[in-house]
C-alpha cells in the first residue's frame, strides 16, 4: 500500500509530519524496524529526516496478508465501499471474528473471500465495529493497517454509532441516559452493572410502543462489552430474545438488537461518512404483531 502527504507548516521531521497526520506510533515503530519505506523527494530517507514546506512525504508498506485466516465464500451486503474502509451489514448468528469453534465461516473469512476476488492487495481486514454474534447490522471494516491505527485517534464525537432494539415492557420516559459501570465476576461472558465496573454510558430514545414491548433507538456513548444488553436488563426492560440476560425468548430466538446507523469522519479526507441499514426481518415481524 502506498499513502502521500504533503507538508503544509514550516520545516519538521517525518516523524512529526506522519503523526499529525495521523499515524499510529505503533505503525511508525514497525517503519523503523524495516517494515515499511518512507520516501521524501525521491529518495528513501529515515523517520528524523527533515521535510521542508510544501514537499511530499510518500509512504510504503508491504501488502497485508495472514495465512491462517481462511478466504470463505459467501454473500455479503455492502453498504459502503472506498479504498480504506469496507461496511457491511452482518446478519444475526454470523460471528465476527475467527475463533476456537469457527475459523473458516465468520464474517472476517468472507470478507476476505471477497477481497481476494476484487484483486485487493491488502488481504486483512481490520474489525473496528465489531458486533456479537446474535446482533444484526453494521460493521466497519478498515482495509488496511493504515486505516486502522488513524481511525483509532478520531475523537469520540466525530464516531456515532446508533443501534434499534426492541424490549420488554413500556418504558416510562421517552428520552434518557443510563450511566451505569459495567464489569464481570471471575471469567464469567456476563456482564453485570457494579460499583467496580468501567464507565459506560447509553442514551436511548422510544421510538414506538407495541404492546408490552418497546422499539427504542440507542447511541453509546461507551464501548463496554454488552452494554445495552447489561443496561436495559438494569432498569428492568431486557431484550427480547437476550437469553444471557433473562429476556422474553417466545417472540425472539436471538437479542433483538440491531446496528442501524453509523456515522464517522474520514480522517483521511476530514468528511463525514454516514450509512443506514434497514431492521431484519426477525425483527419486524415482531413489530408487526
Amino acid at each position: 500500500m502506498e499513502y502521500t502527504w504533503t507538508n503544509s507548516e514550516i520545516k519538521q521531521t517525518v516523524k512529526k509530519l506522519l503523526l499529525a497526520n495521523g499515524l499510529s506510533q505503533r505503525l511508525l515503530n514497525q517503519i523503523r524496524r524495516g517494515g515499511g519505506e518512507v520516501i521524501v523527494g525521491t529518495k528513501p530517507c529515515k523517520l528524523t529526516t527533515m521535510v521542508a514546506c510544501n514537499q511530499a512525504v510518500t509512504l510504503k508498506l508491504p501488502n497485508e496478508n495472514n495465512d491462517d485466516i481462511v478466504a470463505a465464500q459467501g454473500k455479503l451486503t455492502i453498504l459502503y465501499e472506498d479504498k480504506n474502509w469496507l461496511i457491511v451489514d452482518k446478519i444475526a448468528g454470523m460471528t465476527t471474528v475467527p475463533g476456537p469453534s469457527n475459523r473458516e465461516t465468520t464474517l472476517v473469512n468472507y470478507v476476505k473471500g471477497y477481497l481476494v476476488e476484487s484483486g485487493s492487495d491488502d488481504l486483512v481486514p481490520h474489525i473496528i465495529t465489531r458486533l456479537d454474534r446474535f446482533t444484526s447490522g453494521i460493521v466497519l471494516i478498515a482495509k488496511n493497517k493504515v486505516a486502522q491505527g488513524m481511525i483509532d485517534k478520531i475523537d469520540r464525537k466525530d464516531f456515532e454509532k446508533y443501534y434499534l432494539a426492541i424490549v420488554e415492557g413500556n418504558l416510562l420516559s421517552g428520552h434518557a441516559i443510563i450511566n451505569k459501570p459495567i464489569g464481570r465476576k471471575d471469567s464469567n461472558i456476563r456482564r453485570e452493572v457494579m460499583s467496580g465496573g468501567k464507565k459506560a454510558i447509553t442514551e436511548y430514545w422510544v421510538k414506538n410502543r407495541i404492546g408490552d414491548n418497546s422499539l427504542v433507538m440507542v447511541k453509546l456513548h461507551t464501548g463496554r462489552t454488552h452494554q445495552i444488553r447489561v443496561h436495559f436488563d438494569s432498569i428492568g426492560h431486557p431484550l427480547l430474545g437476550d437469553k444471557l440476560y433473562a429476556g422474553n425468548l417466545d417472540r425472539m430466538t436471538r437479542q433483538a438488537l440491531h446496528a442501524f446507523k453509523l456515522k464517522f469522519l474520514d480522517p483521511f479526507t476530514q468528511k463525514y461518512i454516514e450509512v443506514e441499514c434497514d431492521l431484519p426481518e426477525d425483527m419486524l415481524q415482531v413489530l408487526k404483531k
